[in-house]
């Protein structure tokens, strides 16, 4: 009887790691994916950024011349701009890519 208890228990042992194996398995990609997201986003929020400095720079201010509220409207302008260059940029090089360079 004892054995049988043994290799129950480590059936279920066995069972339990391989489960948790193929739960992490298939989660990889979503991890990976948001991990991926949330790099590109702040990616473009440092350019934002720099683009901003670069803004007041222009007009010889400083973030000390701006509220918070008044530079978080700026740097997500920024970055709204960016995201739109990049999709343009993206649709210009699957035009290219397939041929459609009339289209550009």
């Amino acid at each position: 009887m004892k054995i049988k208890e043994r290799l129950k228990q480590n059936s279920s042992k066995l069972y339990s790691i391989t489960s948790e194996n193929v739960t992490k398995a298939f989660d990889y990609p979503s991890v990976k994916s948001k991990e991926l997201k949330e790099g590109i986003k702040k990616k473009i929020r440092e350019k934002a950024i720099l683009s901003t400095k670069a803004r007041l720079a222009e007009r010889n201010k400083s973030f000390d011349d701006y509220t918070d509220e008044e530079l978080e409207i700026i740097i997500s302008d920024e970055e709204r701009k960016l995201k739109d260059d990049l999709k343009t940029k993206s649709l210009v090089a699957a035009l290219a890519i397939l041929g459609l360079d009339f289209l550009i």
